[in-house]
């Protein structure tokens, strides 16, 4: 039901006062002061730190060229992205799937997992929120322009 500022919460559920310290972030991937990291031949650049979400998660700009993309790992955080354009390979737990543009990837913490984009076409660009411990995880260089 909601309140009186329009907020609907669970029968019970008390939302913690506002928190003015906490600012609006406003990212655009094609501000020259974005931090931009090379990883696995790919180009992230980094639109929302931790530090900026309280240590909650980040949002990375991911730029995978054809045939790119990390090697299998793990980690013990949640893993999400959205793909903007393309198509990938998608490796979890030792089972291939493919996934293309608009399809959301949810991969929980701990499993391992891996993908590739398809070569043949252009770099895939993603939007990826990693669950991340406070102060964030990501430094790096400038990324060149689009």
């Amino acid at each position: 039901m909601p309140d009186a500022t329009g907020t609907t919460t669970q029968p019970g559920a008390a939302i913690p006062p506002d928190n003015a310290n906490n600012k609006l972030t406003v990212a655009n991937p094609e501000d020259p002061r974005m931090r931009h990291v090379s990883v696995a031949g790919g180009t992230y650049t980094i639109l929302v730190t931790g530090a900026e979400t309280s240590g909650r998660y980040c949002l990375i700009d991911m730029l995978v060229p054809p045939g790119g993309g990390p090697p299998p790992h793990r980690h013990d955080f949640e893993e999400m992205f959205t793909i903007l354009e393309g198509e990938i390979e998608l490796n979890f737990r030792g089972e291939a799937q493919q996934a293309s543009a608009g399809s959301t990837v949810n991969i929980p913490a701990n499993a391992p997992h891996s993908f590739k984009k398809q070569v043949g076409q252009a770099g895939a660009p993603a939007l990826h929120v990693h669950a991340i411990r406070a102060g964030g995880v990501l430094h790096g260089n400038r990324r060149p322009r689009r």
